[in-house]
């Protein structure tokens, strides 16, 4: 994948089709320590054993639409190739965290890409599920919690077009702010 957040868009997918209602998505860029952490962390039915034990192998699937699952062991090898890892917990009835470190600077790893509309695309898509969206650079940091949205005005509606317009937008300067604002 050419960015990041659509790796984070596929995984969080995943979760959703797991049967999560509650998706946590943090992106931490630690520039001065040279040290990118991709988390996702859904509440949904969780993996398999056996598919957590073959996670690199992208014709390892649980789902029975395809024989392949290539979200992983994609993310799996953008990591490695940037001297990073992906660490993989879950915890069957409980959910999955999915854990993707990159070497910051590294020539290969990919641009984080446009997360504001990964988010956006994914509260839009999914009005049940809610999703906790923490951004930090060099220990600054956003959030965004859906669950905080739906408590706001009775008009606030997430499925509408110009809400989703103008909370894109909001993550778009919020991310430029803390990349500018640095400590």
């Amino acid at each position: 994948m050419r960015e990041l957040s659509l790796h984070i868009l596929d995984i969080a997918e995943n979760g959703i089709t797991a049967g999560a209602n509650c998706i946590h998505i943090s992106v931490d860029e630690a520039r001065s320590r040279n040290v990118l952490t991709l988390k996702i962390q859904d509440n949904g039915r969780g993996m398999p054993a056996d598919k957590l034990e073959k996670l690199k192998d992208p014709f390892v699937t649980s789902r029975t639409t395809r024989r392949v699952g290539l979200g992983l062991p994609l993310l799996a090898a953008a990591a490695e190739r940037c001297e990073g890892n992906i660490d993989v917990k879950t915890t069957p009835g409980i959910g999955t965290d999915v854990r993707a470190t990159f070497a910051y600077n590294h020539i290969d790893r990919a641009p984080i890409g446009d997360m504001a509309s990964t988010i956006t695309t994914l509260i839009l898509g999914n009005p049940n599920v809610d999703f906790v969206y923490t951004h930090i650079i060099d220990g600054n940091e956003f959030i965004l919690d859906t669950r905080e949205l739906k408590e706001g005005p009775a008009d606030l509606s997430l499925s509408d077009p110009m809400v989703i317009y103008h909370l894109t937008q909001r993550i778009r300067e919020s991310l430029s702010q803390l990349a500018t604002n640095q400590s």
